[in-house]
C-alpha cells in the first residue's frame, strides 16, 4: 500500500441495559460516569485552541464533515475518503475541505436497531482493479442477517457497478442485534469477516453456524483450503474461530497477528489476539455476566477456552479497532486504538507480543463509532448517531 494504515482496507431491565451497553440508543450511565472520570485522571488535558472539535483531549481537533447515523470509513489511495451511514447511503468524501458525493448502487439494506449499512474496505490492489467490500444487514426467509458484498467503484460516475454478494450469514434470524460484521484484509489478500451472533447465544458455539465466528475467505468469497474447519462443511468451512459474541472491531498488527474488539454482556467487554481454531467460549463463559442478572462463569474457570487479552468492567462498548503504524504520533506507533460507545472515548492500547494493556483514555464527548489512521498519519474518528462529525485528531503545536 502506498500510505500508512494497519493490514486492514483498512460493531425489560434487561433490554435497557442491552440498549446502553451494545445498542447504544441510550447512555450506560453508570459506565460512562465511571469512564468519563478515568479519561479525565488518564490524559492531561492541553489548553483547546479557538475552534477545536473537542475539548480537554490532547489533540487538535478538526471536524471536517457531518454524517447521519455513520458506521464506517476507509481511505482510498488517493486520499480520500468512503463513508457509510447506517440507514444505506455510501458517501465519497474529498479532502481536506470534506466536501461529500453519495454514491448510488448500494445494495437495499435491512435498516433498524443496529441494522443497516456496516463496514467499507478497499481491496488491497484498489489503485488498479477500483473494488470495494460493503458490509449490510440483509433482510430474507428468517429475518435478517449479514451480508457482504463486492463491487466496483467508479468515482467518476459516483456509482458502484457489478454488486455481488459473496458472503452471508447463515441462518437469518429474527431480531436487530449483533450484526458485528466489521472487514478487514490481511498481508496476503485473504478477507476476514467478523460475525456476530445475533443475540441468539448457541450459536457461536455451534459449527453448523457462522455466527459469533470469525471467518476468513479469499476476496471472491471463496473458502482457502487451509482454513482450520475446512472438512467439516460448507460453513464450518469459513470459520477461523468461533465462541465470539459482538465483534465490532477487527484489525491486524504490525507482525501481522489479528485482533478484535468485543461487546461484552453485562460487563466483560473484550480484546481478543483471535487464534487458529480457537474457542473464545461465549455464551459458555464471559468475564459479564446477563442482562437479567444471573451470573456467567469467567474464563478462568474453563481453560480449554481462549481467554481475552484485555476485559473492561464496566463497559466501554467497543465500536472499532485501528493499530496506529504512522509516525505523526511516534510515541504511539504499533499501539491499538479503540473507540467506545457508552464510554464515549477513544481507548490506546499497549501491546506487547501477545498481552495488552490500556494504556490511555480520552474523553471524547461523544460516542465514538469508528477510528481511522489518514493518509499522513492524522488520526481520524467517526461520532456515532445523527449529526455525527467526522473528526481529525493532530498533534498540538507547542
Amino acid at each position: 500500500m502506498t500510505y500508512p494504515r494497519p493490514l486492514v482496507l483498512t460493531t425489560l431491565a434487561a433490554s435497557l441495559l442491552w440498549l446502553s451497553g451494545c445498542n447504544g440508543n441510550a447512555a450506560n450511565g453508570a459506565s460512562a460516569a465511571t469512564d468519563s472520570a478515568q479519561a479525565q485522571e488518564a490524559t492531561d488535558p492541553a489548553t483547546p485552541a479557538a475552534g477545536d472539535a473537542i475539548e480537554g483531549v490532547p489533540f487538535a481537533s478538526t471536524a471536517v464533515a457531518t454524517f447521519n447515523e455513520p458506521w464506517a470509513m476507509d481511505f482510498l489511495p488517493d486520499g480520500s475518503l468512503l463513508v457509510t451511514e447506517k440507514s444505506g447511503v455510501l458517501k465519497h468524501v474529498r479532502l481536506p475541505g470534506g466536501e461529500t458525493r453519495e454514491i448510488t448502487g448500494v445494495p437495499a439494506v435491512g435498516y433498524g436497531g443496529q441494522g443497516g449499512l456496516g463496514d467499507i474496505a478497499a481491496h488491497p490492489q484498489f489503485a488498479e482493479n477500483g473494488i470495494v467490500y460493503l458490509s449490510f444487514a440483509e433482510d430474507g426467509d428468517g429475518g435478517r442477517g449479514a451480508a457482504v458484498a463486492r463491487a466496483r467503484l467508479d468515482a467518476d460516475a459516483g456509482a458502484l457497478q457489478d454488486v455481488s454478494v459473496i458472503w452471508r450469514q447463515v441462518p437469518k434470524v429474527s431480531g436487530n442485534g449483533h450484526y458485528g460484521h466489521r472487514i478487514a484484509f490481511d498481508g496476503d489478500g485473504k478477507l476476514w469477516i467478523s460475525s456476530g451472533e445475533r443475540q441468539k447465544f448457541d450459536p457461536a458455539q455451534s459449527m453448523q453456524s457462522n455466527l459469533g465466528k470469525m471467518i476468513r475467505l479469499n476476496d471472491d468469497g471463496s473458502v482457502p483450503e487451509d482454513n482450520p474447519f475446512a472438512g467439516q462443511g460448507e460453513v464450518a468451512a469459513q470459520v477461523w474461530s468461533l465462541g465470539h459474541r459482538n465483534p465490532l472491531g477487527i484489525a491486524f498488527d504490525a507482525q501481522g497477528r489479528l485482533w478484535n474488539s468485543e461487546m461484552g454482556p453485562a460487563g466483560g467487554d473484550e480484546l481478543n489476539l483471535v487464534k487458529r481454531g480457537a474457542n473464545y467460549g461465549y455464551p459458555t463463559v464471559s468475564n459479564g455476566n446477563h442482562y437479567d442478572g444471573r451470573p456467567m462463569p469467567d474464563h478462568d474457570t474453563r481453560p480449554e477456552f481462549e481467554a481475552p487479552a484485555i476485559t473492561w468492567t464496566p463497559v466501554i462498548s467497543p465500536s472499532s479497532l485501528m493499530f496506529y503504524t504512522g509516525t505523526l504520533f511516534p510515541q504511539w506507533t504499533g499501539n491499538a486504538f479503540i473507540g467506545g460507545l457508552s464510554g464515549q472515548t477513544l481507548v490506546r492500547v499497549e501491546i506487547d507480543g501477545e498481552t495488552a494493556r490500556e494504556a490511555e483514555r480520552f474523553a471524547m464527548g461523544a460516542r465514538i463509532r469508528g477510528v481511522e489512521q489518514g493518509p499522513d498519519g492524522a488520526l481520524w474518528v467517526i461520532e456515532d448517531g445523527k449529526d455525527g462529525r467526522l473528526i481529525r485528531l493532530t498533534p498540538r503545536e507547542g
